[in-house]
C-alpha cells in the first residue's frame, strides 16, 4: 500500500480518467456514422478509436484538433463513408461539450485539501481551456501536448512535468485511466501510479488495454480520496 503522506503533487490524465470522452467521444462518432448508414455499436466505435488515435499521435506532431481530424477520417475510410472537412473538425469542436464523472469535481476538491494538483494531458492548450472550467478545482500546473509537442506515452511529457513541480519524482503522484498513455511511461520514470479503472468489467474502450505495473488500482477517482482518507 502507498503511503500518501510522502506526495506533494497528485497529476491527472484529463480526458477518460477525470472526463468522461468516451461518451464525448461516441455522442459525436455515433449520430454522424447513423446517418451515414453505417450502425457501427458503441463497442465497435470505441475499439475503432483505440487503434486510430494512438497511430495518429505516433506520426510527426500536429495539434490535436488535426490529429482529431484523421482520426475522423480514420473512421471514414474504415465505414467507406464520406467525412467532410467540417464533419472531421467536429469532433474536436463536440469537446466543449463533455462533462467530467459524477465523481470528479467532489473528489478534486477532496484531494485538493491536502495535494497540490497538476493536469497533463494529449490535447491543446485552447480545447482545455473548454474543460478547465469544469474541474471546480484551482490547479497548480497544467502541461498539454501542444507545449511539448509530444504525445503521451513519450517519455518527454512526463520529464516537462517534473521540471515544472521542481520537486523530487518520489513526492508526485500520477492517476490515470489509460495504462498505454500515462501508467507505463510514468512507471519507466519511477513515478508512483494510480490506475483509475473506469471500464468496470466492460472489455470496449477509448484506450488501449495493455500490460503495465501500478502501484495502486481504483474504479474512480472518488476511490482514491477514500484511500487517501479525505
Amino acid at each position: 500500500m502507498l503511503d500518501f503522506s510522502r506526495f506533494e503533487y497528485l497529476s491527472f490524465d484529463c480526458y477518460g480518467t477525470l472526463i468522461d470522452w468516451e461518451s464525448g467521444i461516441l455522442g459525436y462518432v455515433r449520430p454522424l456514422l447513423q446517418r451515414k448508414g453505417c450502425e457501427a455499436s458503441d463497442a465497435e466505435i470505441l475499439n475503432l478509436y483505440s487503434e486510430f488515435e494512438p497511430r495518429q499521435q505516433q506520426k510527426p506532431y500536429r495539434r490535436y484538433r488535426e490529429v482529431l481530424a484523421e482520426v475522423m477520417n480514420d473512421f471514414g475510410r474504415e465505414s467507406h463513408v464520406e467525412i467532410s472537412a467540417e464533419e472531421a473538425g467536429g469532433l474536436a469542436d463536440s469537446i466543449r461539450n463533455w462533462e467530467p464523472f459524477p465523481d470528479t469535481v467532489p473528489a478534486l476538491r477532496r484531494l485538493r485539501s491536502r495535494y497540490k494538483l497538476a493536469v497533463l494531458s494529449n490535447i491543446d492548450d485552447d480545447l482545455f481551456a473548454l474543460t478547465l472550467p469544469k474541474l471546480g478545482v484551482e490547479l497548480d500546473c497544467l502541461v498539454m501536448a501542444q507545449q511539448v509537442r509530444s504525445y503521451k506515452p513519450s517519455l518527454s511529457n512526463f520529464e516537462t512535468l517534473l521540471e515544472r513541480l521542481q520537486i523530487p519524482k518520489v513526492r508526485l503522484l500520477h492517476v490515470a485511466e489509460s495504462l498505454y498513455h500515462d501508467v507505463a511511461p510514468a512507471r519507466a520514470l519511477g513515478i508512483a501510479t494510480v490506475w483509475v479503472n473506469r471500464r468496470q468489467g466492460r472489455a470496449a474502450a477509448a484506450t488501449r488495454l495493455t500490460d503495465a505495473r501500478r502501484d495502486v488500482e481504483v474504479p474512480t477517482v472518488a476511490a482514491l480520496a477514500d484511500l487517501a482518507k479525505l
